[in-house]
C-alpha cells in the first residue's frame, strides 16, 4: 500500500524522468533533461513557485505531482493548481492519483487560507477526465486558454 509524503531534494531525478516520461506520452514531445531538471529543481530553489507530492510504494517513487498557487481575489484566498501528475504505468488503475489527491485534499482541508484545489487536463484525455470527475471535481465552468512561447 502507497504511502503519500512532500517530496525532497532526494527526489529531484525521479521527478525530473517523470516529467520527461509524461511529456513523451502525451505530446510525443522529447524535452531537454538539463532544462528539465533545472525546472525541478527550481521548485525546491524557491519554495513560493510550488510543491512537489509523491507516492511511494515498497521504498519507490511511483506518483508525483506538482502544486503551484494562485491567489483569488473572489475567494479572498488561494486556489492551488494540480500540475504536472505522473504515475508509472504499472501503478496506473490503481487509486495511486486518488491516495495522492486525497492527501493533498487533506493538507488543506482545514486551512482557511486554502480556498480549493484546481486542474486543467487535455481534452481528449478522457481517462483522466472520467478520474478526476470520480474524485468530485468539477469540470463544468472554465476552459483554459494559452499562449506559449
Amino acid at each position: 500500500m502507497p504511502h503519500y509524503r512532500p517530496a525532497t531534494r532526494a527526489d529531484i531525478a525521479t521527478i525530473a524522468e517523470f516529467q520527461l516520461a509524461m511529456a513523451l506520452e502525451t505530446e510525443a514531445l522529447a524535452l531537454d533533461r538539463a532544462t528539465v531538471i533545472a525546472g525541478t529543481t527550481g521548485v525546491f530553489d524557491q519554495p513560493e513557485r510550488g510543491y512537489y507530492y509523491i507516492a511511494v510504494e515498497e521504498g519507490a517513487v511511483i506518483a508525483s505531482l506538482l502544486i503551484t498557487r494562485e491567489w483569488s481575489d473572489w475567494r479572498n484566498g488561494e486556489v492551488w493548481w494540480i500540475q504536472s501528475v505522473y504515475v508509472v504505468p504499472t501503478a496506473r488503475r490503481r487509486g495511486i492519483f486518488a491516495g495522492l489527491y486525497r492527501y493533498v485534499q487533506s493538507l488543506i482541508a482545514d486551512n482557511p487560507a486554502i480556498r480549493g484545489l484546481r486542474l486543467y487536463v487535455d481534452q481528449t484525455n478522457t481517462a483522466a477526465q472520467k478520474t478526476y470527475t470520480q474524485l468530485g471535481m468539477n469540470g463544468e465552468h472554465y476552459r483554459v486558454f494559452e499562449w506559449m512561447k
